[in-house]
């Protein structure tokens, strides 16, 4: 157990959204199923939360839902529809996911209404972005190495950020996107950089809350202090 494990008992509960897909296998099954990949979970957990799954739901659910959670993660996961940003389809951006986009954005919504700690991971912080008036870069070419294959790079924290307060020295991270921010979202500002310049991380002033969004996936990696930093303001 790590030294700052805690016990199960009085641990935040942390909602992390989750895919909805068809054909999903498992023994004799196949069927249509709600899919989070379990390295999500697993650092909630490591982090001392306790971890929900949230797959989509009629967007009028998400106040009721943010209500009864201690923190939430916007998960990583299929390309932002660009019509949510008012943008046309580049041929290279994926198929969208409207059920998906209308529950995060609905989600994000609420948690910002209520002052709820809030993580976009990858996909997360593209749609908190969007949710607040942004627009993405629809395709960096360069920026997946191999299909299914997590690459990394280094990341430079902006000194005075919330991020650099959590992390304060420049890191590699896992990363996995072909997609980014591109104008900034109404009060959002960058927190990390990548070398070539593109935006890694975004959040709120404090005064908004514990809001963070980061364009890698740090369950994917061995550094938990992301996670750990959303778990302690989520208690």
């Amino acid at each position: 157990m790590d030294d700052w494990e805690g016990g199960v008992t009085g641990r935040p509960l942390i909602g992390v959204s989750t895919y909805l897909e068809t054909g999903a296998r498992w023994g004799v099954w196949e069927l249509e199923a709600a899919l989070l990949p379990a390295a999500y979970p697993r650092l909630v957990q490591r982090a001392g939360g306790l971890a929900a799954m949230l797959p989509p739901d009629a967007p009028g659910q998400a106040a009721a839902t943010v209500a009864r959670l201690d923190g939430l993660v916007i998960a990583g996961g299929p390309d932002v529809d660009p019509a949510r940003y008012g943008a046309e389809r580049d041929p290279r951006s994926g198929p969208p996911a409207p059920a998906r986009d209308a529950w995060e954005l609905a989600l994000i919504e609420a948690a910002l209404a209520a002052g709820t700690p809030l993580l976009g991971v990858c996909r997360g912080m593209q749609l908190l972005n969007v949710a607040l008036g942004g627009t993405l870069v629809q395709h960096l070419e360069g920026h997946t190495e191999a299909v299914g294959v997590f690459g990394g790079h280094p990341v430079k924290p902006v000194p005075g950020s919330l991020y650099a307060g959590i992390v304060p020295e420049e890191t590699t991270v896992p990363t996995y996107h072909h997609q980014a921010v591109d104008r900034l979202g109404a009060g959002l500002v960058p927190s990390a950089y990548a070398a070539d310049g593109t935006v890694e991380a975004v959040e709120l002033p404090a005064d908004r809350g514990w809001v963070l969004g980061v364009q890698w996936h740090p369950e994917m990696g061995e550094d938990p202090r992301v996670m750990r930093a959303l778990v302690t303001a989520a208690g």
